[in-house]
């Protein structure tokens, strides 16, 4: 699609650290790419020379995965002819307490008031409990996809989660390269109903920002995580709302200094106002299916144009709903039935079903470092037959463990 609004023909290339192993899909694809560039990232001599015979061919470069952000970083300085956010700002997008240091002095309405936890000491919890109000969200700075994040409502309960968060934090952040040193972060808990919007962010700081998607958590339907259980456009706001919300955003993205990529932010609408949970110089996820079925433009051709720098293409108008879903299993142990497949496959709104574990695998809960069961795409012209197949969904399946 890119490739004919722009009338030529663009060649597509991968850089990644050689110390990494590529997950299961871009091995897929990898054949298929006119260039595959291998490094190590820890090298600047490494970085330099692989990517000195193309320094005058890379028109675009970006990312996909949050947790590949700060190694787009590194790629950054060598790439000096390149429109791309600085390694800075990259840098404090990926730390959340650095995120809330700056967004806090931009704009301290924006953020809740949180503390850094550097161990589960008695005097550490205590001066939790004398500075913010309970209950409170406790989370990792470098992680993504609500890895080791939960609530607590008293300081026991902070002591007891602490101690789990320090003795798990080591090894989550090997197995899903978590950014920087293991640290985290204790705020204030907010509550209201959470949101999230894309938006492209120019050269030189210009905002074109895309429809608002409504978010559900985990909790939000019994769970004790905090994981995106569904995500769903367009929403019900209105203009007002959306527009106030487009304005806590572009103070979000100025509070970080980025510049020359796409922006996904996640929002809580409270009765103070819009709130800033977290943003990220990324797509969201499901983002570019979700946008394509219910507004008919293409999110990952935008990615590429604001990076080039052109004006993105960005459609309001609504030609259906469209839903995305992840599912985990109510309780941790070992997958001994996933059922109801054959049934969701019947859905007249499905659009496509990703089976992330097979029986045998082991089932997490997010918080623990642990991943859905599986992920589901749901598309619609009647929001009402959405709804009605998103409740039929939910009763058909059945996820056991032991």
């Amino acid at each position: 699609a890119f490739e004919k609004a722009e009338d030529k023909t663009f060649r597509l290339g991968l850089i990644y650290d050689s110390k990494t192993k590529l997950d299961e899909f871009t091995e897929k694809i990898v054949d298929k790419l006119d260039i595959v560039i291998s490094c190590d990232f820890s090298s600047d001599t490494a970085i330099q020379e692989a990517l000195a015979p193309f320094q005058d061919e890379i028109l675009v470069l970006t990312t996909r995965s949050e947790d590949q952000i700060t190694s787009f970083a590194r790629i950054v300085p060598y790439v000096p002819f390149v429109h791309a956010p600085t390694e800075t700002s990259l840098l404090w997008a990926t730390d959340k307490i650095a995120m809330r240091k700056h967004l806090r002095s931009y704009n301290k309405n924006i953020t809740p008031s949180f503390m850094v936890v550097k161990d589960t000491e008695k005097k550490s919890i205590k001066a939790v409990h004398e500075t913010l109000t309970f209950p409170v969200i406790v989370k990792p700075a470098g992680l993504a996809a609500s890895r080791l994040v939960g609530i607590c409502y008293h300081k026991e309960e902070l002591s007891d989660f602490l101690k789990k968060v320090f003795k798990e934090i080591e090894t989550v952040y090997k197995e899903d390269g978590g950014n920087g040193t293991p640290k985290v972060l204790v705020e204030e808990f907010m509550e209201g109903q959470q949101y999230s919007i894309d938006a492209y962010v120019t050269d030189v700081g210009r905002m074109y920002f895309c429809p608002m998607v409504s978010v559900k958590t985990g909790k939000a339907i019994g769970f004790d995580d905090f994981f995106g259980y569904l995500q769903m456009t367009p929403t019900l706001l209105n203009e007002e709302s959306i527009a106030q919300a487009e304005i806590v955003a572009e103070q979000a993205i100025r509070a970080m200094a980025l510049r020359s990529t796409t922006v996904h932010i996640e929002l809580l609408k409270t009765e103070q106002g819009w709130k800033v949970i977290e943003l990220g110089p990324r797509i969201g996820g499901f983002r570019h299916m979700l946008y394509e079925a219910a507004f008919d433009f293409n999110h990952t051709a935008n990615d590429i144009l604001i990076r080039l720098p052109k004006k993105p293409n960005i459609k309001k108008k609504e030609h259906g709903y469209a839903a995305a879903m992840k599912f985990f299993a109510k309780e941790e142990g070992k997958l001994v039935k996933l059922g109801g497949i054959k049934k969701i496959q019947d859905l007249k709104s499905l659009k496509k079903l990703y089976i992330n574990k097979k029986v045998g695998d082991s089932c997490k809960f997010a918080k623990h470092g642990g991943s859905s069961v599986f992920n589901i795409i749901l598309v619609n012209k009647n929001r009402s037959e959405l709804l009605a197949d998103i409740r039929r969904l939910e009763q058909t399946v059945d996820i056991q463990v032991e």
